[in-house]
């Protein structure tokens, strides 16, 4: 089997793409708030569950998830919404304020963002993620999902 580096960057840009209409944004935005929230939920996750999502996602996504991730690392429990996005804001760094501005656009963003994934992780594993979250995020989530799967 050869790999095909081409179709892993075009279905890469293809997800990016998708979160840019969704957002409206440049893809270099989206590309850094996509980045930014994957780094912050993979924070939330038992390597377990990482590992679970991990193996749904397209492997453009994989990789930057992975990006920087040291399993072992232990994490500060977060009970808050507010948390999260804070955490989402220091993942993304210097350009966080321009990327994720107030708390409502960084809602905004968040939800694009779980919109696009939830168009490539099933069902099953959608509810097994969102079980490891503390309760406030994960009814964000829920109702996020609930407004619909993405469709191309």
């Amino acid at each position: 089997m050869s790999l095909d580096f081409e179709k892993y960057a075009a279905k890469g840009n293809e997800v990016v793409k998708m979160l840019a209409d969704d957002l409206k944004v440049s893809r270099d935005k989206a590309g850094r708030i996509l980045r930014a929230v994957l780094h912050a939920l993979r924070n939330r996750l038992t390597v377990e569950e990482s590992l679970q999502l991990l193996s749904q996602l397209p492997m453009a996504l994989k990789s930057v998830y992975v990006d920087g991730w040291s399993p072992s690392n232990s994490f500060t429990r977060i009970k808050h919404l507010k948390d999260f996005l804070d955490e989402i804001r220091m993942e993304d760094g210097k350009t966080a304020s321009y990327d994720f501005g107030n708390d409502e656009t960084a809602m905004q963003a968040l939800k694009a963002v779980l919109r696009t994934l939830h168009y490539f992780v099933s069902e099953s594993e959608t509810n097994n993620m969102i079980a490891v979250l503390p309760e406030e995020i994960q009814k964000f989530i829920r109702e996020t999902l609930g407004e619909g799967r993405l469709v191309l």
